[in-house]
């Protein structure tokens, strides 16, 4: 078939969600993967979504009101912006759309701090939910086609772990009970490998993306992978389909072309508009493979892109500080600092002079930002740590309990020494000044204090810490010989320049009037958030809404017009 009704360029959350809804309205759907695989950087993701206001939220006692939400926003964009509104406006119908018409099933995460929890209208939980654990079996044959998550976040080449299984797996040598359930955990996976080639319980955004994978199977959708789009075809003002390779042939699409292709990160030229000069060009997304991102194709038929931005103020991106290594089969690792170390008691992070330049514990968001001050001198910066943290927490991909680190000290990953004035040689920083600043912050720690930095004052912090390590779950002395250090730079976990957009994802040109036709979704569109990061899931939960709004008004169809006007 060379005609469908939409056509969805990428297979992350936007592009999934933007098919599945399409094909639930009776629309006949090709969706289009440059890569071999399916799920795009979501599926690699946490799988977290920020959807304020969702019948989870409400059934589960939170009586957040959009005029919260509203209040809280209002310190990082202009909450009166139209597609702001209509992400908080249609955020719940859209993820009750989903449950409803496809497999997707989420609940309510009722502990998430937003990041900024001294802003008024911040909440410590209910505005993100999350999706609920898959079983890859039931993608059958396909379930290789989807993608898988970084090795470094799994265990034994292949076995995820949710949220909830992490503070249990960190007390397994001090706990029976936790042991038990760490060999049960185990246990299952030994038996999955006996015939899939990765364990078969799916969580976080694996788990988002298989469920949407799944549905769109069910529902009908025309799935072709390898299979990049080299350019838009526009007729009489109208895009009217795409040319895609490896055969350059033009497919039609009868309504519209829907681009969701994971956005500029990988797009150096572009990205470049849009960044501060010293802050690289590594991203932690998932490089498509396409030979032309969304906003290329976009530009190239009249598209208008986001203003060019180059402070760190300014900047259109979505930051998180990432080590860099070589794995065995010669493959580069990118690993994000997320959640499982910055913020744990017994960690610090100097910058090039051996100082401390920020609060380890923040979010990642504001770590980098912090990183890219040139007068911060934190490009490369490092995370020291001592033999205690790192058996129980890991560092970078470094898991926790790892019986031997030889490997990623001789890849030069993990740095070590028996001191830290030997620490200090080995990362190139000043030793005097290094051995001060260790002396100093475990003078406070001690007591669970951090006078420079007040690390764990606040609710979002001691959330990212362990609650286990009193008086402050986020501070710890750096004490126990040998130490450790691994060096983070810069990285997008996602740009936030794209496409402008309307507030229904429908391209704008630079006249100011849309595109007929074409629509962006995901990281392809200008991020209703700009460049900040108000809370966990600021990019997936958009992602979605933006996918069922753009396929619900491409189908006209009545059963979304609540949804779409």
């Amino acid at each position: 078939m060379s005609k469908y009704d939409i056509i969805v360029v990428g297979s992350g959350a936007a592009g999934l969600t933007a098919a599945c809804t399409a094909a639930a309205l009776g629309k006949s759907v090709l969706l289009l993967e440059a890569s071999r695989f399916v799920g795009g950087t979501t599926a690699v993701s946490g799988g977290m979504m920020w959807i304020p206001g969702t019948g989870q939220a409400t059934s589960a006692g939170f009586n957040d009101s959009k005029a919260e939400v509203e209040k809280y926003l209002s310190h990082f964009v202009d909450v009166k912006d139209e597609r702001l509104q209509a992400y908080l406006e249609h955020g719940s119908a859209a993820l009750e759309f989903l449950e409803k018409r496809t497999s997707l099933k989420t609940s309510v995460v009722k502990v998430y701090p937003d990041y900024h929890p001294e802003f008024e209208g911040s909440t410590v939980g209910g505005r993100v939910v999350e999706p609920a654990d898959f079983n890859g079996a039931e993608l059958g044959a396909d379930f290789k086609r989807l993608r898988s998550p970084l090795p470094e976040m799994t265990l034994f080449d292949g076995m995820m772990i949710s949220r909830r299984d992490l503070p249990v797996l960190r007390k397994a040598d001090r706990s029976l009970k936790a042991a038990l359930y760490t060999a049960r955990l185990i246990a299952a996976f030994a038996v999955d490998r006996l015939k899939w080639h990765r364990g078969s319980k799916l969580v976080l955004g694996n788990a988002l993306a298989a469920r949407l994978y799944k549905s769109a199977r069910d529902l009908g959708v025309e799935i072709a992978t390898e299979t990049a789009v080299t350019a838009l075809i526009k007729e009489a003002g109208r895009i009217t389909g795409v040319r895609v390779t490896p055969d350059n042939r033009t497919i039609d699409a009868g309504c519209a072309v829907i681009l969701a292709t994971g956005g500029i990160s990988h797009c150096q030229a572009l990205r470049r508009r849009y960044v501060p000069e010293n802050a690289g060009g590594i991203s932690a997304t998932v490089a498509s493979g396409a030979f032309k991102c969304g906003a290329q194709l976009a530009e190239e038929i009249g598209a208008k892109l986001s203003k060019p931005a180059s402070t760190i103020e300014e900047a259109m991106a979505l930051w998180v500080p990432v080590s860099i290594k070589k794995r065995n089969d010669g493959s580069e690792s990118i690993f994000p600092h997320t959640v499982s170390d910055r913020g744990k008691p017994g960690l610090i992070a100097v910058n090039q002079d051996g100082l401390r330049f920020t609060n380890e514990a923040m979010s990642y968001h504001d770590f980098v930002r912090a990183q890219l001050r040139p007068e911060n001198n934190a490009i490369p910066a490092w995370l020291i740590c001592d033999k205690r943290f790192l058996w129980r927490y890991g560092l970078g991909s470094v898991r926790p309990f790892s019986v031997s680190t030889r490997a990623d000290e001789t890849r030069g990953y993990l740095r070590r020494a028996d001191t830290i004035e030997g620490l200090a040689a080995e990362i190139g920083v000043p030793v005097a000044r290094l051995v001060e600043t260790v002396l100093e912050f475990n003078r406070a720690a001690k007591y669970g204090s951090d006078p420079a930095f007040h690390r764990g004052e606040s609710v979002y912090q001691r959330h990212m810490g362990d609650a286990d390590n009193k008086p402050n779950p986020c501070v710890a002395p750096i004490e126990k010989a040998p130490y450790y250090a691994v060096a983070v730079r810069p990285a997008d976990l996602g740009m936030a320049a794209g496409i402008v957009t309307d507030h229904l994802a429908r391209a704008k040109g630079e006249d100011g009037g849309t595109i007929a036709g074409l629509y962006a979704v995901g990281n392809d569109m200008e991020s209703v958030m700009k460049g900040s990061y108000p809370g966990p899931g600021i990019t997936i939960g958009p992602a979605v809404v933006f996918g069922f709004l753009a396929a619900s008004d491409a189908c006209r169809d009545d059963l979304a017009g609540d949804a779409v006007q």
